[in-house]
């Protein structure tokens, strides 16, 4: 298993600045890596039998450039650009890899048939990190010794070690990288050894969660979790800020100022966001040991005229987060089918059509229950079909009922509200 520790760094003034050197030369190398590879498809890419109408180009047609060929050229590089030889080999191998990997992505289709987008060049402080691919050896630029840090050809930098690498994890790389607030280090940790996941005949207790924007999330058992909307609540913050970026000389010493202020409360409310999703995630791991969710469209849901609400959410970063919480704990999660399951009766199945402004869901058989309640009903349901698993939540559509969704309490009781 294999996991990312991202720590603070406190570098002077002269690292800082070798930091910034580092990432404008790897733009350039970058750059010009990506007009190779370019120039050979643009001189390449027409048949040998026929010409295109408008232009064609001329000359001696050069070879085909990838990773092997022009990590080959780095030696000759460093002949013609003295500045090259003061960043670490490793770096600069690093880079041509992250142009590689854009390169085939955008050529080659995964197993979905998906591609990704052209590369393209980058401007200036685009690239603000660089990877040290091997820590703690023998041949390694990177050393982490207590709470110090040693790059080759950077010297020492103190490591805010807020919390400590778990035993038997060895470090596979560091990269350093910028944000708005700082620099950090992301230290890439593995342990070989595989986590072992419950057993579905342990399973004790599972439930199924249904999203939403009225409600961050309904367990099957009826509790829910109200949505922080944490870039909402910092909008007007924000719109006084760009008002007055917009006012600075763009270019300026006071535009960059001011643009760092906007990054930082968009960082802010990023970190807020992680948070409460590792604190919900870490919430449903110590109540359950099975987790049903809906495998949504959320790219498609985020093209319609709730996209801001649905970003300020971020379904799919909580449902990565969970997923691999669920891993560490040795706990399970099951994703299923999310058609009909704001339709269909819970308790007999019917199809119950209403409009999404409708939140209570009222069947003939005489089910009267919050929607996004009987939607996790029905997702729990529908993940538990042939899992000799007990069923939390179950309802009795013997008598017709009206209950409330309760609010649970949890550590984060800032993000929760109890009913």
């Amino acid at each position: 298993m294999r996991l990312t520790y991202q720590y603070r760094l406190r570098p002077t003034s002269e690292q800082i600045a070798t930091f910034e050197t580092w990432g404008e030369l790897l733009r350039r190398h970058y750059n010009y890596a990506l007009g190779q590879r370019l120039d050979w498809l643009r001189r390449t890419r027409s048949q040998i039998d026929r010409c295109s109408l408008v232009c064609e180009p001329i000359g001696e047609i050069p070879s085909k450039a990838d990773y092997y060929t022009q990590a080959s050229d780095l030696k000759q590089t460093k002949d013609i650009f003295p500045d090259y030889k003061n960043i670490y080999t490793d770096c600069q191998q690093q880079n041509l890899m992250r142009l590689d990997k854009a390169w085939k992505r955008w050529l080659m289709p995964d197993k979905n048939g998906k591609r990704g987008g052209r590369p393209r060049f980058k401007k200036r402080g685009d690239i603000l990190s660089f990877t040290f691919p091997r820590v703690n050896n023998a041949k390694a630029g990177a050393h982490l010794i207590g709470n110090v840090l040693k790059l080759s050809k950077i010297g020492e930098i103190e490591v805010i070690l807020h919390r400590p690498i778990p035993d038997g994890f060895e470090i596979k790389q560091a990269t350093i990288l910028r944000k708005a607030d700082g620099w950090y280090c992301s230290l890439s940790i593995e342990d070989k050894t595989v986590p072992t996941l419950l057993p579905v005949d342990e399973i004790k207790t599972a439930t199924g969660i249904d999203v939403g924007l009225e409600k961050f999330l309904t367990t099957g058992d009826g509790q829910s979790i109200a949505v922080p909307q944490y870039y909402r609540k910092a909008q007007a913050i924000l719109a006084r800020q760009q008002r007055k970026l917009a006012h600075k000389s763009k270019g300026s010493k006071n535009y960059q100022k001011q643009a760092n202020k906007v990054a930082r409360t968009h960082l802010h409310v990023a970190r807020q966001r992680k948070e409460f999703h590792y604190h919900v995630s870490h919430w449903l791991i110590n109540c359950y040991d099975l987790i049903i969710f809906e495998n949504l469209n959320i790219r498609g849901l985020a093209k319609t005229r709730l996209a801001k609400s649905i970003l300020d959410v971020a379904w799919g970063a909580f449902l990565e987060i969970m997923q691999a919480v669920a891993v560490k704990r040795g706990k399970l999660t099951l994703g299923v089918d999310p058609r009909g399951t704001s339709i269909n009766c819970s308790s007999c199945g019917e199809r119950v059509e209403k409009a999404l402004s409708v939140r209570v869901h009222s069947c003939s058989c005489g089910l009267v229950i919050d929607r996004d309640w009987n939607a996790s009903l029905n997702i729990l349901k529908r993940g538990s079909v042939g899992l000799p698993i007990p069923v939390c939540g179950g309802l009795d559509s013997s008598q017709p009922m009206k209950q409330k969704v309760s609010f649970v309490n949890l550590r984060c009781s800032r993000y929760i509200a109890c009913n």
